[in-house]
């Protein structure tokens, strides 16, 4: 039997966990971009940012979330790490809804209302303009029906009567700070390991609500919850770039102080709360109904004064985790590396991924553009040194364009196994067409290296007129270049993509001209034949190059150049 009902809690968890997922990604996906717009224009000082989290988290009916997601901003350079903090401030407060709605799960039973729930659910997730009210149907009825699952054990269990369990919490001294900061640290690795602080706020307002755990213990519990749930944020954080790492750390430093001042003050503090919900916790009231609500109280009361405190002092806290995390060491320009995306799966929710590969493509894009660059001063450099070491680059280079469209791919292969709506679908085919441009844009420039490489392993060199010639054709081509980055970097409502188109026009018709030109200069005997054709071949890659570019921007823009 005992074996039944620790399988029936286990099983009534997950059922909370998955309920809670469900629910928060439904109504992710009905915000849609809207919660990212948000996140990044409503911040412009640290209380639109406290009120942004709020609203989002309780929104999406998870700090985890908001958190994860504004790590993720940071790490794409839309977020200041003061802002983010602001927003991390406001997420604590939101989630506390999540306590209340919990508390009332506890206090009603649900059973009767959650079946029909599950039918209307059903029949709106086979419907298209209403699926996502149907997962959080679904999602919503899974969680009140764990709940009532939770209290339906703790009541067959009968906790208040079991002489071991009463005997073990007894045993503990509720006056003593030794004993607050025991279960303080259960809770904190109890949530560590569940990676659900819901989950371990339900399992204490069943043992309060039950009688067998002191209310002391229980609201020590809730305040490891607190800490233990930035564990997420901090795992997300680890393949982040230095800015995120510090806005996942703000978050752990910002619940560690708001614990340590509470436990300067714990027993007043929490007699206060008690007072609030007029509850005497010396005389042992079982009432689960209001034992639930000071559990809910409190960590609203504990957030909402942790933040008001706080908020003064986000610039303090913000040198603070930037003396805990320091930079890591400048990364060499030359070496392979992703900076907004990564292999951690706890970032990927769709949304957020194709923001974090369209940064991750704009970096790719400057890349190349720096590439070109060393190739334009691959053909001006005269010293051998110099010019192996310069080669040398842009072979590196090259393997970089090629590991870059290989990664980004798959992480963009990753995100489309998710159930993505239409308008994403779209972004990711054309993020993957630029990504196979961008990548042959770098096969352009190596192309044109190794052949102003064999031009420097022969005895003849350009001439003059020739120099200036592919220096103009190299002028127009880093103007198509730069123009590409624009429209990536930026918006594309403000591009001009007529400025691309004619630019390529103009490699093509200088391409032309130069072709015809260099027929009538090998005729006339003033260059050879061989050096004639290395020459052609640099003006030829160029222009393949230019038409790489436009691939990019018609892909960027959804467009077809006119025929």
């Amino acid at each position: 039997m005992s074996i039944w009902i620790f399988f029936k809690i286990i099983g009534s968890l997950a059922l909370l966990i998955y309920g809670m997922k469900v629910m928060s990604e439904a109504l992710q996906k009905m915000a849609g971009s809207q919660l990212r717009h948000i996140l990044a224009t409503m911040t412009k000082n640290r209380f639109t940012g406290l009120l942004t989290g709020m609203f989002v988290t309780c929104s999406v009916q998870s700090s985890s979330a908001t958190t994860v997601m504004t790590v993720s901003f940071v790490n794409a350079g839309l977020l200041t790490l003061a802002q983010a903090i602001s927003i991390i401030m406001g997420a604590n407060i939101g989630t506390t809804l999540t306590a209340w709605i919990m508390s009332l799960g506890f206090s009603f039973n649900f059973t009767d209302v959650v079946f029909p729930a599950f039918i209307v659910g059903i029949l709106l997730i086979y419907t298209r303009r209403r699926r996502y009210l149907g997962d959080f149907l679904f999602g919503i009825a899974f969680m009140f029906f764990s709940l009532a699952l939770l209290s339906e054990t703790g009541n067959e269990m009968d906790l208040g009567h079991n002489k071991a369990l009463l005997d073990f919490f007894s045993s503990f001294d509720t006056g003593s700070y030794l004993t607050i900061i025991i279960f303080l640290l259960i809770g904190t690795v109890l949530t560590c390991i569940l990676q659900s602080s819901a989950a371990l706020m339900a399992i204490t307002m069943m043992l309060c609500s039950s009688g067998v755990l002191p209310i002391y213990l229980g609201i020590a519990l809730v305040m490891g919850e607190n800490i233990g749930t930035t564990a997420t944020a901090n795992l997300a954080a680890l393949g982040a770039n230095t800015q995120a790492r510090r806005a996942a750390l703000a978050h752990l430093v910002f619940n560690v102080f708001g614990v340590l001042w509470v436990l300067c003050c714990f027993y007043p503090f929490v007699n206060m709360v008690c007072g609030f919900v007029g509850f005497d916790p010396l005389v042992g009231d079982t009432d689960p109904v209001r034992l639930s609500v000071v559990l809910a109280a409190f960590h609203t009361s504990f957030n909402v004064c942790n933040t008001f405190i706080l908020i003064w002092f986000i610039p303090q806290i913000e040198r603070v985790v930037c003396w805990m995390v320091k930079p890591r060491s400048a990364d060499d320009e030359d070496e392979f590396r992703l900076c907004y995306i990564g292999g951690n799966a706890i970032m990927k929710t769709p949304e957020l991924s194709v923001l974090e590969a369209q940064k991750e493509i704009t970096a790719f894009a400057e890349r190349m553009r720096r590439m070109f660059g060393f190739v334009r001063e691959l053909l001006v450099t005269k010293n051998e040194t110099a010019f192996a070491k310069l080669f040398s680059r842009i072979e590196k280079y090259e393997g970089i364009s090629d590991n870059m469209e290989i990664e980004i791919a798959k992480y963009l292969d990753s995100v489309s196994d998710a159930h993505l709506s239409d308008e994403t679908k779209a972004k990711i085919r054309a993020m993957l067409r630029e990504i196979s441009e961008l990548e042959s844009i770098g096969d352009s420039c190596y192309n044109i290296a190794r052949t102003i490489n064999r031009k420097a392993g022969g005895k003849e060199d350009f001439t003059e007129q020739q120099y200036e010639h592919l220096q103009q054709m190299f002028e127009l081509t880093d103007d198509s270049l730069t123009q590409m980055n624009v429209l990536l970097a930026g918006r594309k409502d403000r591009f001009d993509v007529n400025r691309s188109f004619n630019i390529e026009n103009e490699i093509n018709n200088y391409r032309n001209q130069l072709k015809s030109q260099n027929i009538n200069d090998v005729d006339n005997h003033l260059y050879t034949y061989a050096i004639g054709t290395m020459y052609m071949d640099i003006v030829s890659e160029c222009e393949k190059l230019g038409d790489y570019v436009v691939n990019v921007v018609e892909a960027r823009m959804g467009t077809r150049k006119n025929s």
